[in-house]
Parts: structure tokens; sequence; C-alpha cells
């Protein structure tokens, strides 16, 4: 977590864009990250070099040639302000199109970069600033770029591509995933949740990254993600990359488009899809309309996933209420094949302000994996009251309430939930019901309440309680004029 004076440094970073005349907080970000972007070049230049004097070999694979030192970070941040400005808006930027070749990772997502800082004495304060933040820690690279990131949220509708750092970090621990998976986002936006299965990756699986094959998999071929977006295309390289994942693969249109072909071949999938969205019947991959016939993107995205999974892969999805219990054709249908073909195994309602201040919709996560062969036996219901921040636009932190970590518990501790009843804030339902049910997995429609029975006073007794008051009202009153008249004869 970013704090005190990392925090003042890039909240002073983002001020200097601002003044400087780059007001847009998407933009804000995307120079940002192109900046970055040129400097951990740099920095994995050096980090290069130094292993090369250590074991007093060549640099392998350098990222500059003998003729390109000059496009170094370390080498233009002490160059004259207008010299600086004229080689990183031409030269630099050029480098980092064509960087490997036009066909590799860095040149496909910086290939519409350019530098919007409006002169050479904002780029070379910008430039000094970054240079003066220590990031030298992969966890501090990432800490920063999330922090940036968060601004989006507080910024405008920018806010819709980013899902709260601590609900990515949520469903990353309740699937647990292995340095054996295979994950995917087909629409991920700034990539938090890829970086969420990173960093849970890292934290529980350290002695992985000893070994040369997981190293050389974790950077180039475990994670995968899809956004048609091109300015959030380079910002989830860019993210992944500050995060040790530095050739993720990302797939620059609709994950719902007939060109994205990917079948069986993820074995985890985290996503929050775009809600209320409406495609063109013919814009929508066929694969797609045979198993739900509709155009709302958060039912096509379901069904996508059931797609891109293997068998055996596990999934955990955000989906709006709507998809829970909605009663067409279409929302039915799809909740009909999770239950009977596949294997629901959990149901996470989450309280509508997870997503404010942009969107006041309730929402769910819903938890499954692909067996295309049913499964589905006992569904566990879990009905979240509170994440940990306010419900409201401001979404202050309120640490006192948050359900994150008995959900976490709950989970992980499932036979415990076998005895619970329907009045607790979990509880298991057999599929049956559920299928009894039109398969609605609203979580109000198995939870029981316990009214408390309330007696009350007949009217009579409530009245005569009045009457009192007014007595004493009166005889109050009477001792303070009494009291008025006595200090008027005094004087």
């Amino acid at each position: 977590m970013i704090v005190g004076e990392m925090k003042s440094s890039i909240d002073n970073l983002w001020l200097r864009f601002h003044t400087g005349g780059v007001t847009n907080p998407m933009d804000v970000i995307k120079q940002i990250t192109y900046l970055l972007f040129i400097k951990r070049l740099d920095d994995l230049e050096v980090a290069k070099e130094k292993k090369a004097n250590t074991i007093k070999k060549p640099v392998e694979n350098p990222l500059f040639n003998k003729d390109q030192q000059g496009l170094r970070w370390s080498h233009f941040k002490n160059l004259e302000a207008q010299v600086m400005f004229d080689l990183v808006r031409t030269k630099v930027f050029d480098f980092i199109k064509t960087l490997g070749g036009k066909d590799s990772a860095f040149a496909k997502y910086m290939r519409n970069a350019y530098l919007a800082v409006p002169s050479p004495v904002v780029l070379e304060q910008v430039v000094s600033m970054i240079s003066a933040i220590p990031m030298e820690d992969m966890d501090t690279k990432g800490d920063v770029y999330e922090y940036m990131l968060s601004k989006l949220s507080t910024s405008g509708d920018n806010g819709q591509f980013r899902t709260p750092r601590h609900i990515t970090k949520l469903m990353a621990q309740l699937m647990k995933p292995t340095p054996e998976d295979t994950i995917c986002d087909p629409a991920c936006g700034s990539a938090g949740f890829l970086v969420a299965v990173s960093e849970y990756i890292r934290e529980h699986y350290e002695q992985a990254f000893y070994g040369k094959d997981f190293v050389d998999y974790y950077k180039n071929d475990m994670f995968h993600g899809c956004e048609f977006d091109e300015t959030m295309i380079a910002i989830s390289a860019m993210n992944l990359m500050l995060h040790g994942v530095e050739n993720p693969d990302l797939y620059d249109k609709s994950a719902l488009e007939e060109d994205y072909d990917k079948s069986d071949k993820y074995s985890l999938v985290l996503a929050n899809p775009p809600f209320k969205g409406s495609l063109e019947a013919s814009s929508v991959a066929k694969s797609l309309t045979g198993i739900v016939k509709t155009k709302k993107t958060e039912l096509l995205f379901l069904a996508l996933m059931l797609r891109i999974l293997k068998t055996g892969g596990r999934c955990a999805v955000i989906v709006p209420d709507g998809v829970l219990f909605g009663s067409d054709k279409a929302a039915v249908g799809i909740r009909q094949t999770i239950i009977d073909k596949q294997k629901l195994d959990a149901v996470i309602s989450m309280p509508s302000g997870v997503f404010k201040p942009y969107a006041g919709v309730s929402t769910a996560i819903l938890i499954f994996t692909k067996t295309e062969s049913g499964g589905t036996d006992n569904v566990w219901f879990y009905d979240m009251h509170a994440d940990g921040f306010s419900l409201n636009d401001k979404r202050m932190p309120t640490p006192d309430e948050d359900d994150t970590e008995d959900i976490l518990n709950r989970w992980n501790n499932l036979e415990a939930e076998t005895n619970r009843t329907r009045l607790e804030q979990s509880f298991f339902v057999p599929v049956q019901e559920i299928k009894d049910n039109n398969y609605d997995l609203s979580i109000n429609k198995y939870k029981e309440v316990a009214y408390e029975q309330k007696t009350y006073d007949t009217p009579e007794v409530i009245l005569g309680r009045l009457e009192d008051i007014d007595m004493e009202v009166v005889k109050v009153r009477k001792e303070l004029e009494s009291l008025l008249k006595g200090g008027i004869s005094n004087e």
C-alpha cells in the first residue's frame, strides 16, 4: 500500500501533469504508463548488465544496441530540457514502438504511443519526479501503479475499468491459483484480476520462482487477457509488466467476436465482465449463441467462459443480480447449463455499494467448475453485508465492517457449513431445491429471516402516560411563572 512520502510523490506527479495542461485522468495515466515503460526498459537493461558483469560474459539479449544507448532513461534524464523533449518525443517513442520487431509484445501494446507532455519544462520535471521515486522493489512498483489506477475510480466514468483491488484479491484467494494454472480474464480492463493472481502466486509459491522453466512460463504463457480498448491494453501490459509478467498474452479485440477462437484452453478464469451491454447478433460468435441465444453481454460472457475453460477448469465471475433471478429464457438457460451440465460451487451475494460511485447495481460472485458431466450437489450461499468500505459514494474505509475474512474462513472450512441454518449469513442449498425454483440463484429466495415479536402497551395506557406528561409540563410551567413573578416583585 502506498502511504506517506511515496503517496505524496505520486500525487505531486499527477498534479504536475494536471497543471501542465494534461487534465483528463486517462490521458495522465497513459503518459505516466509510457514513461514508466521507458524507465522499466532501462531498469531491465541495467539488471542484465549487472548479471553479465558478475559472470564475466556479454549482456544476454540486450534491449539497446550500441547505437541506441542514448535512448535509455539513465542517459536522457540528465539532458537539457529542450534536447530531452526532442529526443523523447521522436527517437525514444519510435524505439519503443518497434522494439523487438513489429510483432513483439513491446511494439504491439505501444504501437499508438505518443508523447502528450505539453512542453520541455514539464517533461523535465516529470522525468525528474519519476526518477526520484524509489521503485526498485517489485512490490513497490506494483503498489505505485495500483495507486495510480485507483485514481481512475475517483476521476469520472473511467472508474468502470477497475474492480476494487480488495475484491480482486478476495476472488484470487477463493480460487487458490497454483503454478500449474493457465489464467484468463476475457474482459481484463487494467488487468486487476491477472495482477491479483500473480501476487497470490508470488506469495504462496515463492520456491517455484527458483526454477527457470516456471519463471519463463510465468513471464510469457501463464496470463491471458482480452480488452478491446487500446488504451486499456497498454495499461494492462504495463500493470502486468510492473508485477513481473513481462510478456502477457493480451488480445486487443472483444472476446465475444468470432475472431476470438479460444476453446478448452484455460484452467482458471476470473472476471468482472461489462453489465447491461447489448450486442448485435451478427457480431457475436456463433459458438456463444449456440450456448445461449441473447444479445446481453453479461450472459454471453458466461457462455464464453464455459467455452474457454478446460474440463476441470474453475471460474469466479462477478455478475449483476439480474443474472441470478432473471426469468427470461436466456437467463434461466445459462443458469440451467451451469447447474445441470457443470458444477456450481458458490454464490456470494455482494451489497449494492461495492461499485459506487459509478454503479449502484447489486452483484454476486459465481464460482463454478467446468465438468461437462454435471456434479452440482449443494450450493454454498453467502450474504456479504460489508466489504470494509462505506457503501455510499464516498467509499471510506470501515475496517470494523468487513466480511471478506469471514468469507475466506468459511469457504476454507465448508464442512462446518453443513450445520448452518438459513437464518445465518451463509448456508448450503440442495440443488433440487434450486431446480424447483426455476434455477433461481438469488440468496433472498432461500434465506430465512427471524422476526422478533414485539408487545406494545394498549392505547389506553399510552394515553394515560401522555396525560401524566401534560400534567408535569403544566406543573413546571406554573413553578416557572411563580419564580418570575417573585423576581419582579423583589425588584
